[in-house]
């Protein structure tokens, strides 16, 4: 044992070192507690407790010392355990990240506010008739647990995506839901706490500036507040209760009304995790509905009081709560409403010449297309379908301007083109088509449109690929440092894998996305959830231990009759301060393996707004994306990554944006800054307009 202890003890210094106001507040507690018996006895049945607790009484009496003392103490033995321990790993964290000064200002102030806050606030309510104030008012606490969740509260600024806004949104909901359902002094304490330390976080820890949530962050939002509105209606019952908001128990004929209102929520729930449309207009419905409730029953109580009568209302406080939820789910929906973007089925049909998605897969899968068709398929899109049924073009719509997505897939492309025009110019929109093939693009310059290339398309021809050559250099090195360091490569369909690897593959991906200083990017431009298509090939870069190092999604590429004849890059992505090569790795993994399975061709993809020349009809455009590819440049790295990819020797393919005349252009800059960048605020776009060009940048993967 004294071997044991001898060697552990430079490890405990150097955390001691550390870590020493935590060290040393656990220290302390631990002492008081054998000096006071405290340890073996509860503290709250000895004399003296009122001398050391904190309290109404006790600060009425003068004793100011207990706001110091309090919470160093626990009320009972076994509340000793969890108090030292959640100091020790909240606190205990939060030195580590970002040091003892910012940690022991955080805690001492965070503990003394959130006691003095919720004391005063007792003493302005009580007497007045709320028997909650009355009975807590008379209360004695004592603990440290308020400064070490605000302790949390402000570390958690420091946190990448997602797990910042995860963590800081757990703590408020905890918060609040104690507050309400529980309702103790404590419970008080640790409201104003964590409110004070989540609103001053990002400014006291220098440096860190929190991202705008990305689209699924959005959606998990409203979900979180309709899955807590349901799970308060359940409690109620279950777990009745007297807190400051009165009974959250419910009667008896409240159990329709809790149907109801968990059916509703799991037909919401499912529609905004997915990001519909529809469910994001009923949910905006159901919440503006039950504000205008509450608006109905404020005025009526005014006016109630105004004459001297009455309105009775069941459960006023747990009513006020609900209205008070609704509008925040209300703000939430309409704050980040183009995160539901996917239009409904029936929406789809509702329109003429529009289809669904899946007529618009069983066309591609029929008639074959180019490297960038899968992208036509995605819930994003809408589709648009010829008069005979046979041919179908993907699109968007963005400030007016209807956005086709690469080339018409079906057996007449060309009159796709007209038809695709005619119906955007009758609905008042703005026709384009973009990244489409030279094909296509000649087609339609024989039917008046005009083009201009916009980016080029990088493909790997695969029977005859070898890694030979001095060419090939980093390739193979990549390939010869993951077999010496235990990187091993997986081929798989990711919807098919556990879970825990589907979320390490998020994590990666939503950590890639929080890093820049805008929203993550759609139109060409996929994600985890694309990825999660059954038909999407993933490749994997794991460790020994079964660590995702890194990630790539591939698109199937049809010919006519279904066949899949290549693969398109989509999703690249890999782990901060993991295997560096691991991209290289992944892409040379999976060109192997694709061309033993008998694939022709590999597409690296064309990266936007990346082009080798400017050729085209026009030189506005080829400014405008200049400018806009520049001003990206530093934040997604377009052009490095196009550089990137040169090292896999590929051969080129220009891709062409097709338009009517010159006078659309400007509108449609603005639309394609849209398209790709759908969830940036007005005030981000501002910024990225008034950017500094960059003069180099870095791969984005």
């Amino acid at each position: 044992m004294s071997e044991t202890v001898r060697r552990s003890a430079p490890g405990v210094l150097r955390l001691v070192r550390r870590v020493p106001f935590t060290s040393a507040v656990v220290l302390v507690m631990i002492v008081l507690g054998f000096a006071s018996g405290s340890l073996w006895h509860a503290a709250e049945d000895q004399t003296w407790y009122p001398w050391i607790a904190y309290g109404v009484p006790t600060l009425e009496a003068g004793r100011w010392w207990t706001l110091l003392s309090g919470p160093l103490f626990a009320v009972v033995p076994p509340f000793y355990l969890a108090m030292t321990g959640s100091f020790a790993l909240l606190v205990g964290w939060a030195e580590w990240r970002v040091g003892t000064k910012v940690t022991a200002v955080t805690a001492v102030a965070g503990q003394l506010l959130g006691i003095l806050a919720a004391l005063g606030f007792l003493i302005l309510v009580r007497g007045h008739g709320w028997a909650w104030a009355d009975r807590t008012a008379t209360l004695l606490d004592v603990g440290f647990s308020a400064g070490s969740l605000a302790a949390a509260a402000v570390v958690s600024t420091t946190l990448r995506p997602p797990w910042r806004l995860r963590l800081r949104l757990a703590l408020a909901l905890y918060v609040l839901a104690s507050a309400v359902y529980l309702g103790s002094l404590a419970d008080l304490e640790h409201l104003v706490a964590v409110g004070l330390a989540l609103a001053v976080g990002p400014r006291l820890v220098r440096g860190v500036r929190p991202g705008p949530p990305s689209r699924r962050e959005w959606r998990l939002l409203a979900v979180f507040v309709i899955t807590l509105q349901a799970a308060g209606s359940v409690l109620g019952i279950l777990l009745p209760n007297e807190g400051p908001l009165g009974s959250t128990g419910q009667p008896d004929s409240g159990w329709l009304d809790v149907v109801i209102t968990l059916v509703t929520a799991a037909l919401l729930v499912n529609g905004l995790r997915k990001g519909h449309r529809v469910a994001w207009r009923v949910a905006v419905g159901w919440a503006a509905l039950n504000v205008f409730a509450g608006l109905v029953v404020l005025v009526l109580v005014v006016i109630g009081l105004a004459v001297g009568g009455e309105v009775d209302i069941d459960q006023p406080g747990i009513f006020a709560a609900d209205r008070l939820a609704y509008v925040v789910l209300l703000l939430v929906l309409l704050i980040g409403r183009r995160a539901w973007r996917v239009p409904s089925r029936r929406g789809r049909r509702a329109a003429g010449g529009a289809t669904d998605r899946e007529t618009a897969v069983g066309l591609l899968e029929a008639a074959g297309g180019g490297s960038l068709s899968w992208m036509a398929t995605w819930p994003d899109n809408e589709w648009f379908l010829t008069s005979d049924g046979g041919t179908f073009v993907a699109w968007q719509r963005h400030a007016g301007v209807a956005i086709g997505l690469g080339d018409p897939v079906g057996a007449d492309p060309e009159g796709a083109l007209a038809e695709f025009r005619h119906r955007s110019e009758t609905t008042g929109l703005v026709a384009c088509l973009f990244s489409v093939s030279d094909d296509v693009a000649h087609a339609a310059r024989r039917h008046g449109w005009r083009t201009a290339q916009v980016a080029e398309d990088t493909l790997i021809d695969l029977p005859d690929l070898e890694f030979r050559g001095k060419a090939w250099q980093d390739v193979r090195s990549a390939l010869n440092k993951a077999g010496k360091q235990g990187i091993t490569f997986r081929l798989v369909t990711l919807a098919d894998e556990r879970y825990s690897t589907v979320s390490q593959v998020r994590e990666i991906s939503e950590q890639w996305v929080g890093e820049k200083g805008l929203p993550e990017m759609g139109f060409t431009l996929g994600g985890v959830d694309e990825a999660l298509d059954g038909r999407v090939r993933v490749g994997l870069a794991e460790d020994a231990q079964g660590v995702v190092q890194g990630v790539t999604s591939w698109l199937p590429v049809h010919a006519r009759g279904g066949r899949v004849t290549g693969w398109t890059l989509d999703v690249m992505r890999r782990r901060d301060g993991g295997f560096r090569p691991v991209v290289e790795f992944l892409i040379a993994s999976a060109c192997l393996a694709f061309r033993d399975e008998g694939a022709e061709v590999v597409s690296l993809s064309g990266a936007p707004l990346a082009r080798a020349d400017g050729e085209g009809d026009t030189a506005v455009l080829d400014r405008l994306l200049d400018t806009l590819g520049a001003r990206l440049e530093p934040l997604y790295g377009f052009r490095s990554l196009h550089a990137f990819k040169a090292k896999f020797q590929p051969r080129y393919s220009p891709l062409h944006l097709v338009f009517r005349d010159e006078a659309d252009l400007p509108r449609i800059g603005i639309a394609l800054t849209r398209a790709y960048l759908p969830d940036a605020s007005a005030r981000e776009l501002v910024r990225l307009s008034s950017a500094k060009t960059p003069r180099g940048g870095r791969v984005s993967s």
